[in-house]
């Protein structure tokens, strides 16, 4: 009955964003032979040790291991406010939107307290609410830090908005995304995007470059997407992605270029008063010294203490929780903010409103989201979730939770489950780099598929990537009109994204040999 609501869980998600959580793929790991014998051993010697003690070592010990934390796993129905704040978030612009843009932030918070308190009340286990608040802390300040300096920089883009032109820009979009990653991106380019083309901008040109810079163009490289970067400082090689994705990714990007063209050549509604005169066909940049509070931005990400040994760090129950790369980023924020330049931000009319937005729904997501993915990762690494492992059910399976449950933990879970059902272990750094290098005969196939798929199906609802709900608000403040959240999956991921990663599974993965 447990797997089946599991499941359950898994189709409501896909029909209703750094950078997160390792622990969970850390902690639940499969554990091989090796290991074992290692962890009984190290038993014996401590007993024998601890038999050797003197009474009063023996009564401060027993102290402390009643002191130690018991981690309990959540029980199935504990999903049900996460199930329900997705619901709401569906539902709530469509149905009820004054009552609901009044009262989200009460209601997100209000969800993600349930859950935190029957963590650490009823199951004793505030590791969890721990570790899902440090990623909550990484996730926003990263956001944060990549909306304010973004939001001083104005791109001035004076030619007309051809289907060509809004296709090309698209792709550099795409391509940028790998550099700055894809909320750098989205956030550098979606106003100019959107002041491109003033009086015939639609919604499918938000979804499109939702599709395109916010998600698929990050699959090349670690900085591009947040799982991408997790798997990076597991031991993933830098260039592994690159090299191994660069096909399904050109794929993947031609064919939503190749329809985008064709719907934005369709699109005969033009509001000829919105538009210049002329066009001088020149790019412009205001405010481009905030380029370097970006730069800070980009380079503080790889400050992680679990990687680089000098950086400072909390620690906590086994784990390094970084704190100085946070403190730069949001220092990038106000910085970047109080010295931006004033054309720049008038020009870009700039207000904290979407980040208010995002930062509130997140904390209701993050909070509610821990027993979700703890059943999801328990299933995973069962022998039922095991025996299925296989590239294609990984493709499909990271792929789906990506799009509902933000995809870098997803990203973590399923390559934990993949590398415990080989006898591996996702925290060494020298069994993931082994696994992305082929030590199996499907462990390089299987990464691709959990990479790919965590990056793409990202895009199939407006909080499966971070970027995506952003996008949303930036366009919905500037006046484009955006599909409620059900309207996003049924008008477009459905028919147009579906389709395309049904492909790339055909042609990248459906007839390669385990």
């Amino acid at each position: 009955m447990k797997n089946f609501l599991i499941l359950i869980l898994c189709f409501f998600s896909l029909a209703t964003s750094s950078l997160t959580s390792t622990a969970l793929a850390e902690t639940s790991t499969p554990k091989n032979f090796e290991t074992v014998v290692a962890e009984d051993e190290a038993t014996v010697n401590k007993e024998v040790i601890n038999s050797q003690q003197s009474e009063p070592e023996h009564k401060m010990q027993d102290e402390g291991s009643m002191g130690e934390e018991v981690h309990h796993g959540p029980p199935t129905w504990l999903v049900i406010p996460f199930m329900l704040l997705l619901g709401m978030i569906a539902t709530g612009p469509l149905f009820y939107e004054h009552f609901w843009h009044k009262n989200y932030p009460i209601i997100a918070i209000f969800l993600a307290l349930i859950v935190v308190f029957y963590y650490v009340f009823s199951l004793e286990n505030v590791h969890g609410p721990i570790h899902s608040f440090a990623e909550y802390v990484q996730f926003i300040a990263l956001l944060a830090s990549l909306y304010m300096a973004s939001g001083g920089i104005l791109i001035k883009v004076d030619k007309k908005a051809t289907p060509g032109v809004n296709t090309a820009l698209l792709i550099i979009g795409a391509v940028i995304s790998n550099l700055i990653g894809t909320t750098g991106a989205s956030m550098l380019l979606v106003r100019p995007f959107i002041r491109m083309n003033k009086g015939r901008v639609k919604a499918y040109h938000i979804i499109f470059f939702i599709f395109m810079v916010s998600n698929a163009g990050g699959a090349l490289t670690p900085i591009g997407d947040p799982p991408l970067f997790l798997g990076f400082l597991k031991g993933v090689p830098f260039f592994w992605t690159l090299e191994h994705n660069i096909l399904a990714w050109a794929f993947c990007l031609i064919i939503l270029a190749v329809l985008f063209y064709i719907v934005d050549k369709r699109n005969k509604d033009l509001d000829e008063s919105e538009l210049p005169g002329s066009f001088s066909n020149k790019i412009s940049i205001v405010g481009g010294r905030n380029f370097l509070w970006l730069g800070v931005v980009i380079a503080a990400v790889f400050l992680d203490p679990n990687v680089v040994d000098w950086v400072p760090a909390i620690q906590y129950d086994g784990t390094k929780f970084s704190y100085l790369r946070e403190v730069i980023m949001l220092s990038v924020a106000y910085l970047s903010h109080r010295f931006a330049n004033k054309e720049a931000l008038r020009g870009n009319e700039f207000n904290m409103e979407p980040i208010r937005e995002v930062a509130l729904i997140f904390i209701g997501i993050f909070g509610t989201m821990m027993p979700a993915l703890e059943l999801v990762s328990e299933f995973a690494k069962s022998d039922a979730g095991t025996a299925l492992i296989n590239h294609n059910s990984l493709y499909w399976g990271t792929g789906f939770l990506s799009g509902v449950l933000d995809n870098a933990p997803t990203y973590l879970n399923f390559l934990a489950a993949a590398m415990g059902s080989s006898g591996m272990d996702v925290g060494n750094i020298a069994d993931v780099a082994a696994y992305a290098n082929g030590s199996f005969p499907d462990s390089i196939l299987s990464l691709r598929a959990i990479s790919l798929s965590a990056v793409f199906f990202g895009a199939l609802t407006y909080i499966g990537n971070g970027p995506n709900f952003m996008v949303k608000s930036i366009s919905e403040q500037t006046g484009v009109k955006m599909p409620s959240f059900f309207g996003y999956i049924i008008r477009y991921s459905i028919p147009i994204l579906l389709p395309i990663l049904l492909f790339v599974w055909i042609i990248f993965f459906a007839f390669q040999p385990a």
